[in-house]
């Protein structure tokens, strides 16, 4: 019931081999150090380029280029990279202005780090995804293809499974998120127990004892989370779940399906029927 298998469906994500599909879901988070160390063994485009980026960079044909010309398109505002008047495709682009801590970090075509930003490996981040002004990735961490991380989001020591947003003002702690999860703005994952000792899941009457000291949450595929809306440290919840805003969630597991929502005071806990 705590496997992967019962919260992600990770047939097309590309880390999937750092879950165990025999051990809990969480054990991923102590795999990350070790999984992402496998990644700098051998030469990758950012690895001589750290500090405050002063003109923009783009990561064309795993080459990093300050040459090439960057422009705003119409409509919708997207980033656009040229060569000689030739319009790019599946370029990564880091604008004026982000920061990279150390050179420990690798960014895939299409996504687009945005100024204010900062970024401190190790971090992988995929293709197609958004790194907004003011986002605080603090290192140990995976974000994967189509993921947003948006301003003033925190992140740390988590994973970002395929189409995962923390469009505004989240903290995700020590947690991971399955595909086309959404938090909505103010969702804080809270990761560490104020007594100490290491966190405890208890699922029908069988605790499980993490041994971790740190564990934010995790949260099924398309689980939604409402405006400032708290899940406590060791918070499991299953495919399809929403909380709704201004609730603080419990720790613990909930299955598949599950809907949070605040009542005269105190919680109601139900499922989806469709």
């Amino acid at each position: 019931m705590m496997t992967p298998d019962n919260f992600f469906d990770l047939k097309d994500f590309d880390h999937r081999g750092i879950f165990s599909e025999n051990e809990a879901a969480w054990t991923a988070l102590d795999h990350l150090k070790d999984y992402l160390a496998t990644f700098f063994q051998k030469s990758w485009p950012l690895s001589k380029t750290t500090g405050q980026i002063g003109k923009a960079l783009v990561i064309y044909n795993d080459e990093v280029r300050d040459d090439l010309e960057v422009k705003t398109s119409d409509p919708n505002d997207s980033i656009q990279v040229f060569l000689k008047g030739e319009l790019l495709e599946n370029v990564a682009v880091i604008l004026p202005g982000a920061y990279l801590f150390n050179e420990k970090i690798i960014i895939g075509p299409g996504t687009v780090v945005e100024p204010g930003a900062f970024i401190k490996g190790p971090a992988i981040i995929g293709n197609d995804s958004e790194i907004r002004q003011g986002a605080y990735i603090r290192g140990g961490c995976i974000v994967g293809n189509r993921c947003v991380v948006g301003h003033t989001t925190e992140m740390k020591g988590s994973i970002l499974l395929d189409g995962a947003k923390a469009g505004h003002f989240a903290y995700i702690g020590d947690s991971i998120l399955g595909g086309d999860v959404n938090l909505g703005a103010g969702t804080k994952l809270a990761n560490l127990k104020m007594i100490p000792g290491s966190i405890t899941v208890t699922v029908e009457k069988k605790r499980y004892d993490t041994g971790r000291r740190k564990l934010g949450a995790i949260l099924g595929d398309h689980t939604e989370t409402g405006c400032n809306s708290v899940t406590s440290p060791g918070t499991l919840m299953g495919p399809s779940s929403i909380v709704y805003s201004g609730v603080s969630v419990p720790s613990g597991y909930y299955p598949g399906r599950t809907v949070i929502t605040p009542s005269h005071g105190s919680l109601k806990i139900r499922s989806l029927k469709y």
